[in-house]
């Protein structure tokens, strides 16, 4: 699995950039923002693979709140990496948070390819993701320990808008810190 490639940029498109790696050329496929973002040179991508019976497709972000919200979406029924690339070119992670956590329907169906029928699988599948995306872009300075915390109390069994909410209320720089409180404060969610 190639989960990241760090090289410079040969050509790019806003739909795809591609990376010479130590003499290999990736095509990697980017949402609009992360080709903004882009400089000329060199870059560094989170990437997500996917090994199809006729393609191997490498999907690349620079950040890995966009990474996430893209394997979250193409885990959803009728959602494939087309969608989830178009929905990671109209909204950043956070913008896109607050769609699903204020349940707009009409802010969905913006996105190319999405109908009404789409939009409430993702509203409903995507339910409680809001939480995690905006309390991992609110705790950035320890983003680190944040969603080693969050990992290890998913491990646990507690539902990820628990975790997140739990986190965010947290205070602690380190990893077993930000645990501790947040098992604290889940016993009382």
């Amino acid at each position: 699995m190639i989960v990241g490639l760090h090289g410079k940029i040969v050509h790019k498109e806003p739909s795809f950039v591609h990376i010479d790696v130590n003499g290999v050329v990736y095509e990697v496929f980017i949402s609009l923002h992360t080709f903004s973002a882009l400089g000329s040179d060199r870059v560094s991508l989170y990437t997500t693979h996917i090994i199809r019976e006729d393609a191997q497709l490498l999907f690349g972000f620079l950040e890995m709140s966009e990474k996430k919200l893209f394997e979250r979406l193409i885990k959803i029924s009728g959602v494939g990496p087309k969608v989830a690339m178009a929905i990671c070119s109209t909204y950043t992670p956070t913008q896109f948070a607050t769609v699903i956590n204020n349940k707009d329907m009409n802010g969905v169906k913006k996105v190319p390819g999405i109908g009404p029928k789409s939009a409430g699988r993702i509203l409903v599948e995507l339910n409680g993701f809001d939480a995690e995306i905006l309390g991992g872009a609110e705790s950035s300075s320890g983003s680190l320990a944040f969603s080693q915390a969050s990992e290890a109390l998913e491990a646990l069994g507690f539902k990820k808008d628990k975790i997140a909410k739990a986190l965010t209320a947290c205070e602690g720089e380190d990893t077993a810190s930000l645990v501790k409180g947040a098992l604290k404060l889940l016993q009382t969610i």
